[in-house]
């Protein structure tokens, strides 16, 4: 795939990258570091589809992407 979509949130002292596409979640000290582990999770997916087909993703449903997005004290 050429490109992804991610969403960042701060979570406590964290921020948290999830991708859109295939469900993948980085976490870092900044949006940076969490964007890179989220990237570092993705390119280490694709390997895996190099290797073998039986790989499965899908999207993330609405409901997950409204669960990520609340927030809670």
């Amino acid at each position: 795939m050429d490109f992804y979509t991610i969403v960042l949130r701060k979570s406590n002292d964290y921020w948290v990258s999830l991708c859109l596409e295939n469900g993948l979640v980085g976490q870092g000290k900044t949006k940076k570091e969490a964007t890179e582990k989220l990237r570092e999770a993705v390119d280490s997916l694709e390997s895996l589809r190099m290797v073998g087909n039986d790989i499965y993703t899908a999207p993330i449903a609405i409901k997950e992407l409204h669960e990520f997005l609340t927030v809670t004290e």
